[in-house]
C-alpha cells in the first residue's frame, strides 16, 4: 500500500467522523463524481458531494471501520472495508473504487455496500 492511499483513507475516515466541509473537500477535486450506487444516483461536483455527505451525518461514536487495499496503481485504488454500527446494530461490507487526480485527490469515487447478518 502506498503512503498516498493510506493518507487518503485516513482523511476519508476523518471526514466521515467530523462531517466538516473542509475535511470532505480535501478528499475530492472540484469536479469529482461520487457514486454511492443508490437509486438517488451520483453526486456531481464538490458542493453536491459535501451536501449529500453531510445529510448522512453518521455519528462518530456510533461506528468503526476497517479497510484493506486490494489493488493500487498510480491512477486507481480498490479497497475493501467493513463498517460496524453500534446502535442500532448493523454491519456492512464495503468496496471502494478510488480514481486519483495527479494531486492525490479523488476525481471519481464509487462505493458498494451490502449489509451483513449481525445475528
Amino acid at each position: 500500500m502506498s503512503e498516498r492511499l493510506d493518507n487518503w483513507m485516513d482523511q476519508y475516515v476523518l471526514a466521515w467522523s467530523s462531517n466538516e466541509t473542509d475535511h470532505i473537500k480535501a478528499l475530492f477535486t472540484e469536479d469529482a463524481v461520487y457514486d454511492p450506487q443508490t437509486a438517488g444516483g451520483e453526486w456531481e461536483g464538490i458542493d453536491e458531494i459535501v451536501t449529500a455527505w453531510q445529510e448522512i451525518d453518521d455519528t462518530e461514536e456510533n461506528w468503526d471501520f476497517e479497510w484493506l487495499p486490494v489493488v493500487e496503481t498510480d491512477e486507481i485504488a480498490v479497497v475493501t472495508g467493513r463498517t460496524h454500527y453500534f446502535e442500532p446494530e448493523a454491519s456492512y461490507r464495503n468496496l471502494f473504487v478510488i480514481r486519483f487526480a495527479d494531486d492525490g485527490r479523488c476525481y471519481d469515487f464509487t462505493e458498494w455496500y451490502i449489509e451483513e447478518d449481525t445475528e
